[in-house]
């Protein structure tokens, strides 16, 4: 951060390196990424093939904010897109390695806590953006807390939901019972409301020092002006 009164050579040699460190972490997702692949990969090694699937899966779903920078023009920030990879390797490293079942229940309960905070930070990210973009779509502090909390929770029992389905219908080609009882799917959704409110107390916590405005702006490139313009049409 550089003050208002200093050179302006300083202002673009601080702003130049913030620019490098920025991307430079952005290959902590690329490493996260390659895991990916090579638990997939190692999955059919060793014939597990519902491991395969969902690892080419996961390495899809870790690619999505790369397109959505490019079609949409909204830089998701290199701490979103690690988290994004990372949860997505903790649950099929779990059962690729018998993660899951090793370090049960602990490795299980540290994932949820991961995905839970990637969750609740996208959900923050999409509030800020719809309130930018939006013409008199606004939410107070207190709104956006309960939001994120919420929008946590119910991504978590939807995903409760998910592991109650596969255990049922393909239970026989899994390396665990996804659900082991009601009290560890209560534990589930305990932490991932925990999950929920880190992110909640965070991000009100920095809308006290910036509007949500000045926060999406730091997202959004001079393209997603057009997107914004068509979107509020």
């Amino acid at each position: 951060m550089t003050r208002g009164g200093d050179p302006p050579w300083i202002n673009n040699y601080v702003r130049t390196i913030s620019n490098c460190m920025k991307y430079n972490f952005f290959y902590l997702t690329y490493i996260m990424q390659a895991l990916i692949i090579l638990t997939a990969v190692y999955s059919f090694h060793i014939g597990y093939y519902a491991g395969t699937f969902f690892g080419l899966v996961a390495v899809g779903l870790s690619l999505i904010p790369t397109l959505v920078h490019r079609k949409v023009h909204i830089v998701v920030p290199w701490e979103v897109t690690f988290l994004i990879a990372l949860t997505l390797f903790l649950h099929i490293a779990g059962y690729s390695y018998h993660w899951y079942v090793d370090l049960y229940p602990y490795y299980d309960k540290v994932a949820h806590l991961v995905a839970s905070i990637t969750v609740a930070l996208l959900g923050f990210l999409a509030v800020l953006i719809i309130m930018r973009v939006s013409n008199g779509l606004q939410f107070e502090r207190w709104q956006i807390f309960f939001f994120i909390v919420i929008f946590t929770l119910a991504f978590g029992a939807i995903w409760e939901i998910w592991e109650f389905t596969l255990d049922t219908l393909a239970g026989a080609y899994l390396t665990k019972p996804l659900q082991h009882s009601n009290t560890d799917t209560m534990i589930d959704l305990i932490t991932d409301f925990c999950g929920g409110l880190i992110i909640a107390l965070l991000g009100t916590f920095y809308l006290k020092r910036k509007s949500a405005t000045d926060w999406a702006d730091l997202f959004l490139e001079p393209g997603f002006e057009e997107i914004a313009i068509r979107f509020r049409r």
